[in-house]
């Protein structure tokens, strides 16, 4: 591009067409081949467990995409009215109620249990405390059409050894059942005024709290508060509690999931968490969430819902930008200069053996140091590619 081709703008007026609004950003070279990378391998990983993959679109009309799981996305979704149309529209802010949705119509005949994955990039209205993106790559897949327990643990098992396979190490997984301390509340005959209080003091954890406004649940409520923690220990203080018969399904089938899981992987660092319920709106059973260690955010999450056509449902999410602070950078790859006039064919062969090659449009002067000028490590020479 010569520079008749350039705007003609003061380096403020650029500077400001650079800025972008707050969580949204450009990712520039070699981080952004990197993820594609990392999304690759992940993918590949879910195809060897017999996952398909499906490719939702960006937009929907608004009626869809925020009808069954999707309600709970409302307010995270950016909404525009198609101009074609004349009716709302809607960005997604997840891709798990797209991947429901197809399953239900598209995919409403294929035989069950229906297994799918997906990749591709979400939108939100605002970025939380730990993640302040609002623009960020999805990762997952979903297990539709099975209530039973090993469906919930294949789900946590291929989260775990995805996220192993493109290099995470101290991953460690947190259990929880969002419908626990919902089916205690029922139970005891608490209000909704109660519930939402309770709500908001178990999200706080705060014990006081919680055994004022639990009512004649405070004690079964504190002691699920107090059974938090590393398992196996966890689970023993949560196996002592004298919970009503209508939680006694819930805390059965996180036992259950507890003992598949240590059996799959005794090396496996793992908590429980029986009383959390945020970000698991949707969610209707045995739910988790991933972390590694020294990485700030989770790298992911999962659990148990039911679609729009009320099949039973399981799957996760993994967060891109989160995976990609769990594992080794990106390696810098082999470049290799060739000086103008390399024969088209000698660039296919040095391709075909690994090299990334970039050609020189114009004869220089020094083939070297044009080499180094355009990050690349090597330049072709009379007798084949040479450190530079």
């Amino acid at each position: 591009m010569t520079d008749a081709f350039l705007p003609d703008l003061p380096d403020q007026d650029l500077a400001a067409k650079a800025l972008l609004p707050t969580g949204l950003r450009d990712l520039l070279p070699p981080d952004a081949e990197h993820e594609a990378e990392v999304v690759g391998r992940l993918m590949a990983a879910f195809a060897a467990h017999g996952y398909e993959r499906v490719k939702p679109p960006l937009i929907e009309f608004e009626e869809g995409l925020l009808s069954g799981a999707g309600a709970a996305l409302s307010k995270q979704t950016f909404r525009l009215m198609d101009p074609v149309s004349q009716r709302m529209m809607g960005l997604r802010s997840d891709m798990t109620p797209q991947v429901a949705r197809i399953a239900a119509t598209r995919l409403g005949g294929a035989p069950r249990p229906l297994r799918l994955s997906y990749a591709g990039q979400i939108l939100r209205v605002k970025g939380g405390q730990l993640r302040p993106e609002r623009q960020f790559g999805q990762v997952g897949i979903e297990l539709i059409g099975s209530l039973a327990p090993a469906a919930d643990v294949e789900v946590a098992l291929l989260a775990l050894s995805a996220l192993r396979a493109v290099g995470a190490a101290d991953v460690s997984i947190d259990l929880t059942v969002p419908t626990l301390v919902p089916a205690v509340a029922a139970a005891f005959g608490l209000t909704p005024k109660q519930q939402a209080q309770l709500r908001a003091a178990l999200d706080k954890r705060d014990a006081a709290a919680v055994a004022a406004v639990a009512g004649p649940a405070a004690a079964v409520l504190t002691d699920l508060l107090k059974a938090s923690g590393p398992a196996p220990a966890a689970v023993q203080r949560l196996a002592a509690i004298a919970l009503p018969d209508a939680a006694e399904p819930e805390r059965a089938r996180l036992t259950a999931a507890v003992a598949l899981l240590e059996q799959a992987l005794p090396d496996l660092s793992f908590t429980i968490d029986p009383v959390e319920q945020r970000g698991f709106e949707y969610q209707t059973g045995l739910s988790f969430t991933l972390f590694a260690r020294g990485v700030r955010g989770e790298l992911g999450r999962g659990g148990r819902y039911r679609t729009e056509a009320d099949e039973p449902a399981t799957g996760f999410t993994l967060f891109t930008d989160t995976v990609i602070q769990a594992i080794p950078g990106p390696q810098a790859p082999r470049r290799l200069f060739l000086p103008h006039g390399t024969p088209y064919e000698s660039a296919v062969q040095l391709r075909a053996e690994g090299w990334q090659t970039v050609s020189g449009l114009e004869p220089a002067g020094d083939a070297a140091a044009e080499a180094r000028r355009l990050g690349c490590g090597h330049v072709l020479g009379a007798s084949g590619p040479t450190a530079v």
